[in-house]
């Protein structure tokens, strides 16, 4: 005869349901360390059915950390332009901000470095003619004018952020999008 404790560890048959003891014991047993693949083989679990255990019945912290944060642009622009800046690095910027891969921080890089690409190939062909010591009155007035498009360009991106975090709505047109 098996004990009470026995009883709800085994399932009479594959068709029979899990004792609720148990999924809370398992779930347990994964949130102090037992890895997932682990668990499923030792309990001949689906996957699927492990990963609705853990949301049934995880603790409230657990739960936490398994949902995804979603960041504003205003916070991307902002992680983005401490990393170029020197003041983090990839690894404290992912620590910092509580981000889960390096990836996501290198696609936001990325993503951002393409809207100066435009920028930066004017500032190279001003910037690699420094033979002459006097500047021209027409270069000083375009690059003068080329900066300030920068600082609009940066204020607009900066605008359209705080106005889409605040407002929460899509602002900017997302590639690809059909046009009607």
């Amino acid at each position: 005869m098996q004990s009470k404790e026995e009883r709800f560890l085994a399932r009479e048959s594959k068709q029979s349901h899990y004792d609720k003891r148990l999924k809370k014991q398992i779930v347990q047993e994964v949130e102090s360390g037992l890895p997932r693949k682990e668990a499923i083989r030792l309990y001949n679990l689906g996957q699927s059915t492990l990963d609705s255990w853990m949301r049934d019945f995880g603790s409230p912290n657990y739960l936490e950390n398994l949902k995804r944060r979603t960041y504003t642009g205003l916070e991307k622009r902002t992680i983005v332009t401490a990393i170029e800046q020197g003041l983090l690095t990839i690894q404290e910027a992912k620590i910092a901000y509580n981000i889960k891969t390096d990836k996501v921080i290198r696609n936001w890089i990325t993503q951002y470095k393409s809207e100066k690409v435009e920028l930066c190939i004017g500032n190279s062909s001003i910037m690699g003619n420094k033979t002459t010591p006097r500047k021209e009155p027409e270069k000083e007035s375009l690059e003068k004018a080329l900066k300030e498009a920068e600082l609009k360009i940066k204020a607009l991106n900066t605008l359209i952020d705080v106005a889409e975090e605040q407002l929460k709505i899509d602002i900017r047109k997302k590639s690809g999008a059909k046009q009607s």
